[in-house]
Protein backbone atom coordinates (compact mmCIF):
# COMPACT_ATOMS: atom_id res chain seq x y z
CA UNK A 1 0.00 0.00 0.00
CA UNK A 2 1.39 3.39 -1.01
CA UNK A 3 0.19 6.57 0.63
CA UNK A 4 2.50 8.78 -1.39
CA UNK A 5 3.38 8.54 -5.07
CA UNK A 6 6.05 10.45 -6.96
CA UNK A 7 7.33 12.13 -3.80
CA UNK A 8 10.26 14.45 -4.46
CA UNK A 9 11.30 15.98 -1.13
CA UNK A 10 14.87 17.27 -0.78
CA UNK A 11 15.51 15.79 2.66
CA UNK A 12 19.26 16.35 2.55
CA UNK A 13 18.69 20.00 1.69
CA UNK A 14 17.17 20.37 5.15
CA UNK A 15 20.00 18.63 7.00
CA UNK A 16 21.10 21.80 8.82
CA UNK A 17 17.60 22.27 10.22
CA UNK A 18 17.69 18.66 11.38
CA UNK A 19 21.10 19.18 12.94
CA UNK A 20 19.89 22.30 14.76
CA UNK A 21 16.86 20.50 16.19
CA UNK A 22 18.97 17.54 17.33
CA UNK A 23 21.56 19.81 18.93
CA UNK A 24 18.95 21.85 20.81
CA UNK A 25 17.11 18.78 22.10
CA UNK A 26 20.26 16.86 23.03
CA UNK A 27 22.04 19.80 24.68
CA UNK A 28 18.93 20.71 26.68
CA UNK A 29 18.71 17.11 27.89
CA UNK A 30 22.41 16.99 28.79
CA UNK A 31 22.16 20.24 30.75
CA UNK A 32 19.28 18.78 32.74
CA UNK A 33 21.12 15.48 33.25
CA UNK A 34 24.33 17.09 34.54
CA UNK A 35 23.12 20.27 36.27
CA UNK A 36 19.37 20.27 36.98
CA UNK A 37 17.35 17.09 37.57
CA UNK A 38 20.15 14.63 36.74
CA UNK A 39 18.89 11.15 35.76
CA UNK A 40 15.74 10.54 37.86
CA UNK A 41 16.25 6.89 38.73
CA UNK A 42 13.29 4.96 40.12
CA UNK A 43 13.15 2.83 43.22
CA UNK A 44 14.36 -0.18 41.21
CA UNK A 45 17.78 1.46 40.91
CA UNK A 46 17.99 3.54 44.09
CA UNK A 47 16.89 0.79 46.43
CA UNK A 48 14.19 0.97 49.10
CA UNK A 49 10.88 -0.52 50.18
CA UNK A 50 7.93 -1.08 47.86
CA UNK A 51 4.56 -1.78 49.50
CA UNK A 52 1.56 -2.78 47.36
CA UNK A 53 -1.72 -1.98 49.10
CA UNK A 54 -5.00 -3.47 47.90
CA UNK A 55 -7.91 -1.48 49.29
CA UNK A 56 -11.41 -2.93 49.51
CA UNK A 57 -12.89 0.45 48.62
CA UNK A 58 -11.55 3.32 46.47
CA UNK A 59 -9.01 5.48 48.32
CA UNK A 60 -7.60 8.87 47.45
CA UNK A 61 -3.86 9.27 46.91
CA UNK A 62 -3.85 12.57 48.81
CA UNK A 63 -5.45 10.94 51.85
CA UNK A 64 -2.89 8.13 51.86
CA UNK A 65 -0.02 10.58 51.40
CA UNK A 66 -1.22 12.71 54.31
CA UNK A 67 -1.48 9.63 56.55
CA UNK A 68 2.00 8.43 55.62
CA UNK A 69 3.55 11.87 56.15
CA UNK A 70 1.75 12.23 59.48
CA UNK A 71 3.49 9.03 60.59
CA UNK A 72 6.83 10.70 59.85
CA UNK A 73 7.58 8.95 56.56
CA UNK A 74 8.80 11.63 54.15
CA UNK A 75 9.48 11.49 50.38
CA UNK A 76 7.27 8.45 49.82
CA UNK A 77 6.18 7.94 46.21
CA UNK A 78 2.53 6.92 46.01
CA UNK A 79 0.93 5.74 42.78
CA UNK A 80 -2.48 4.32 42.02
CA UNK A 81 -2.43 1.20 39.86
CA UNK A 82 -4.64 1.80 36.83
CA UNK A 83 -8.38 1.92 37.51
CA UNK A 84 -8.21 -0.51 40.46
CA UNK A 85 -8.23 0.22 44.18
CA UNK A 86 -4.57 -0.82 44.46
CA UNK A 87 -1.73 1.54 45.27
CA UNK A 88 2.05 1.36 45.34
CA UNK A 89 3.87 3.11 48.18
CA UNK A 90 7.61 3.32 47.54
CA UNK A 91 10.19 4.66 49.96
CA UNK A 92 13.64 5.35 48.58
CA UNK A 93 16.75 4.17 50.39
CA UNK A 94 18.25 7.61 51.00
CA UNK A 95 15.30 8.51 53.23
CA UNK A 96 15.82 5.56 55.61
CA UNK A 97 18.51 3.47 57.19
CA UNK A 98 19.24 0.32 55.18
CA UNK A 99 18.82 -1.82 58.33
CA UNK A 100 15.42 -0.31 59.07
CA UNK A 101 13.68 -0.95 55.76
CA UNK A 102 11.40 -3.60 57.27
CA UNK A 103 10.45 -1.38 60.19
CA UNK A 104 9.77 1.48 57.80
CA UNK A 105 7.43 -0.76 55.84
CA UNK A 106 5.61 -1.55 59.08
CA UNK A 107 5.44 2.19 59.75
CA UNK A 108 3.51 2.61 56.50
CA UNK A 109 1.10 -0.13 57.58
CA UNK A 110 0.66 1.50 61.00
CA UNK A 111 0.01 4.85 59.32
CA UNK A 112 -2.81 3.35 57.26
CA UNK A 113 -4.33 1.75 60.36
CA UNK A 114 -4.16 5.04 62.23
CA UNK A 115 -5.93 6.77 59.34
CA UNK A 116 -8.93 4.46 59.69
CA UNK A 117 -8.07 1.89 57.02
CA UNK A 118 -7.52 -1.00 59.42
CA UNK A 119 -9.13 -4.17 58.10
CA UNK A 120 -9.95 -2.47 54.79
CA UNK A 121 -6.83 -3.39 52.88
CA UNK A 122 -4.17 -6.00 52.28
CA UNK A 123 -0.52 -4.98 52.14
CA UNK A 124 2.38 -6.90 50.65
CA UNK A 125 5.88 -5.60 50.18
CA UNK A 126 9.26 -6.23 48.69
CA UNK A 127 12.68 -4.81 49.32
CA UNK A 128 15.15 -3.53 46.77
CA UNK A 129 18.43 -3.05 48.59
CA UNK A 130 20.93 -0.34 47.59
CA UNK A 131 23.38 -2.98 46.37
CA UNK A 132 20.71 -4.66 44.22
CA UNK A 133 19.74 -1.25 42.82
CA UNK A 134 23.36 -0.55 41.91
CA UNK A 135 23.66 -3.95 40.23
CA UNK A 136 20.47 -3.36 38.23
CA UNK A 137 21.80 0.02 37.10
CA UNK A 138 25.02 -1.55 35.82
CA UNK A 139 23.16 -4.37 34.09
CA UNK A 140 20.80 -1.94 32.38
CA UNK A 141 23.74 0.08 31.07
CA UNK A 142 25.57 -3.01 29.88
CA UNK A 143 22.44 -4.34 28.15
CA UNK A 144 22.12 -1.09 26.22
CA UNK A 145 25.81 -1.00 25.24
CA UNK A 146 25.85 -4.68 24.22
CA UNK A 147 22.80 -4.21 22.02
CA UNK A 148 24.44 -1.23 20.28
CA UNK A 149 27.69 -3.16 19.75
CA UNK A 150 25.85 -6.19 18.38
CA UNK A 151 23.90 -4.07 15.92
CA UNK A 152 27.07 -2.31 14.78
CA UNK A 153 28.67 -5.67 13.95
CA UNK A 154 25.54 -6.92 12.18
CA UNK A 155 25.08 -3.85 9.96
CA UNK A 156 28.80 -3.59 9.20
CA UNK A 157 28.67 -7.22 8.05
CA UNK A 158 25.45 -6.83 6.04
CA UNK A 159 26.31 -3.45 4.51
CA UNK A 160 29.54 -1.52 5.14
CA UNK A 161 31.16 -0.20 8.28
CA UNK A 162 29.97 3.36 7.59
CA UNK A 163 26.38 2.11 7.50
CA UNK A 164 26.85 0.48 10.88
CA UNK A 165 28.48 3.57 12.39
CA UNK A 166 25.72 5.84 11.06
CA UNK A 167 22.99 3.54 12.38
CA UNK A 168 24.56 3.23 15.85
CA UNK A 169 25.10 6.99 16.09
CA UNK A 170 21.43 7.50 15.19
CA UNK A 171 20.30 5.00 17.84
CA UNK A 172 22.63 6.54 20.44
CA UNK A 173 21.12 9.92 19.53
CA UNK A 174 17.62 8.47 20.09
CA UNK A 175 18.53 6.96 23.45
CA UNK A 176 20.25 10.10 24.72
CA UNK A 177 17.42 12.30 23.47
CA UNK A 178 14.81 10.14 25.24
CA UNK A 179 16.72 10.03 28.54
CA UNK A 180 17.17 13.80 28.27
CA UNK A 181 13.40 14.25 27.95
CA UNK A 182 12.90 12.11 31.06
CA UNK A 183 15.36 14.32 32.92
CA UNK A 184 13.76 17.55 31.69
CA UNK A 185 10.32 16.36 32.81
CA UNK A 186 11.76 14.78 35.99
CA UNK A 187 10.07 11.46 35.18
CA UNK A 188 11.50 8.44 36.99
CA UNK A 189 13.39 5.81 35.01
CA UNK A 190 12.46 2.31 36.14
CA UNK A 191 13.21 -1.16 34.81
CA UNK A 192 10.14 -0.93 32.55
CA UNK A 193 11.56 2.26 31.04
CA UNK A 194 14.84 0.43 30.34
CA UNK A 195 12.78 -2.26 28.60
CA UNK A 196 11.15 0.48 26.52
CA UNK A 197 14.57 1.93 25.64
CA UNK A 198 15.79 -1.46 24.45
CA UNK A 199 12.60 -1.78 22.39
CA UNK A 200 13.28 1.68 21.00
CA UNK A 201 16.81 0.65 19.98
CA UNK A 202 15.48 -2.29 17.98
CA UNK A 203 12.65 -0.26 16.45
CA UNK A 204 14.89 2.63 15.40
CA UNK A 205 17.52 0.27 14.01
CA UNK A 206 14.91 -1.59 11.96
CA UNK A 207 13.62 1.67 10.48
CA UNK A 208 17.16 2.73 9.60
CA UNK A 209 17.94 -0.62 7.97
CA UNK A 210 14.88 -0.29 5.71
CA UNK A 211 16.17 3.07 4.42
CA UNK A 212 19.74 1.76 4.11
CA UNK A 213 18.58 -1.30 2.18
CA UNK A 214 16.85 0.91 -0.37
CA UNK A 215 19.94 3.13 -0.58
CA UNK A 216 22.09 0.07 -1.32
CA UNK A 217 19.73 -0.96 -4.12
CA UNK A 218 19.66 2.52 -5.61
CA UNK A 219 23.45 2.83 -5.56
CA UNK A 220 23.49 0.08 -8.19
CA UNK A 221 20.54 1.48 -10.16
CA UNK A 222 21.48 5.19 -10.04
CA UNK A 223 25.21 5.07 -10.73
CA UNK A 224 25.29 8.47 -12.40
CA UNK A 225 23.52 10.26 -9.56
CA UNK A 226 25.17 11.97 -6.61
CA UNK A 227 24.98 10.49 -3.07
CA UNK A 228 22.54 13.24 -2.10
CA UNK A 229 20.19 12.37 -4.97
CA UNK A 230 20.37 8.66 -4.20
CA UNK A 231 19.61 9.13 -0.50
CA UNK A 232 16.76 11.56 -1.19
CA UNK A 233 15.22 9.12 -3.66
CA UNK A 234 15.58 6.22 -1.22
CA UNK A 235 13.88 8.10 1.63
CA UNK A 236 11.05 9.21 -0.64
CA UNK A 237 10.52 5.66 -1.92
CA UNK A 238 10.25 4.25 1.63
CA UNK A 239 8.17 7.16 2.97
CA UNK A 240 4.82 5.36 2.68
CA UNK A 241 6.16 2.38 4.58
CA UNK A 242 7.67 4.64 7.24
CA UNK A 243 4.46 6.62 7.78
CA UNK A 244 2.25 3.52 7.88
CA UNK A 245 4.47 1.54 10.25
CA UNK A 246 5.51 4.38 12.55
CA UNK A 247 2.10 6.05 12.43
CA UNK A 248 0.14 2.98 13.49
CA UNK A 249 2.68 2.10 16.18
CA UNK A 250 2.62 5.68 17.43
CA UNK A 251 -1.19 5.65 17.75
CA UNK A 252 -0.95 2.46 19.80
CA UNK A 253 1.62 3.79 22.27
CA UNK A 254 -0.19 7.13 22.57
CA UNK A 255 -3.30 5.20 23.63
CA UNK A 256 -1.16 3.31 26.14
CA UNK A 257 0.26 6.60 27.41
CA UNK A 258 -3.16 8.24 27.80
CA UNK A 259 -5.12 5.31 29.20
CA UNK A 260 -2.53 2.88 30.57
CA UNK A 261 -2.42 4.40 34.03
CA UNK A 262 0.52 5.51 36.20
CA UNK A 263 2.20 2.10 36.30
CA UNK A 264 2.75 2.17 32.52
CA UNK A 265 3.35 5.91 32.35
CA UNK A 266 7.15 5.77 32.12
CA UNK A 267 7.15 2.80 29.74
CA UNK A 268 4.63 4.35 27.34
CA UNK A 269 6.26 7.79 27.56
CA UNK A 270 9.60 6.31 26.50
CA UNK A 271 7.94 4.62 23.53
CA UNK A 272 6.05 7.76 22.48
CA UNK A 273 9.23 9.84 22.48
CA UNK A 274 11.32 7.00 21.07
CA UNK A 275 9.11 6.23 18.08
CA UNK A 276 9.01 9.88 17.06
CA UNK A 277 12.74 10.47 17.45
CA UNK A 278 13.61 7.02 16.08
CA UNK A 279 11.72 7.63 12.85
CA UNK A 280 13.19 11.12 12.65
CA UNK A 281 16.79 9.98 13.19
CA UNK A 282 16.66 7.46 10.32
CA UNK A 283 16.12 10.38 7.97
CA UNK A 284 17.77 13.26 9.79
CA UNK A 285 20.81 11.67 11.48
CA UNK A 286 21.81 8.37 9.84
CA UNK A 287 21.19 9.38 6.20
CA UNK A 288 23.11 12.72 6.34
CA UNK A 289 26.10 10.93 7.92
CA UNK A 290 26.10 8.48 5.04
CA UNK A 291 25.95 11.29 2.48
CA UNK A 292 28.74 13.22 4.22
CA UNK A 293 30.99 10.15 4.19
CA UNK A 294 30.31 9.35 0.54
CA UNK A 295 30.98 12.97 -0.48
CA UNK A 296 34.20 12.96 1.53
CA UNK A 297 35.31 9.73 -0.11
CA UNK A 298 34.60 11.18 -3.56
CA UNK A 299 36.63 14.28 -2.73
CA UNK A 300 39.49 12.12 -1.51
CA UNK A 301 39.38 10.17 -4.76
CA UNK A 302 39.57 13.36 -6.80
CA UNK A 303 42.49 14.73 -4.79
CA UNK A 304 44.59 11.60 -5.36
CA UNK A 305 44.28 11.78 -9.15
Amino acid sequence: MELFRNVNVDWMGKKWYFLGFSLIGTVAGLISIFFINHIPLGIDFRGGAIVTVKFQQPAQVDVIRAAVEKAGVKDARIQKIGGSNDMIIALEAKAINADAIESSRQTIVNALDAAGFKGKYEASGEIVGPQVGDQLRKQAMLATLYSLAGMLVYIAFRFEMIYGVAAVVAVFHDTLFTIGMFSLTNTEISLTVIAALLTLIGYSMNDTIVVFDRIRENVKLMRRNTPTEIVNASINQTLSRTVLTSGLTFLTVVSLFLFGGPVLHGFSMALVIGIMVGTYSSIAVAAPMLVAYQNWRMEQGKSTR
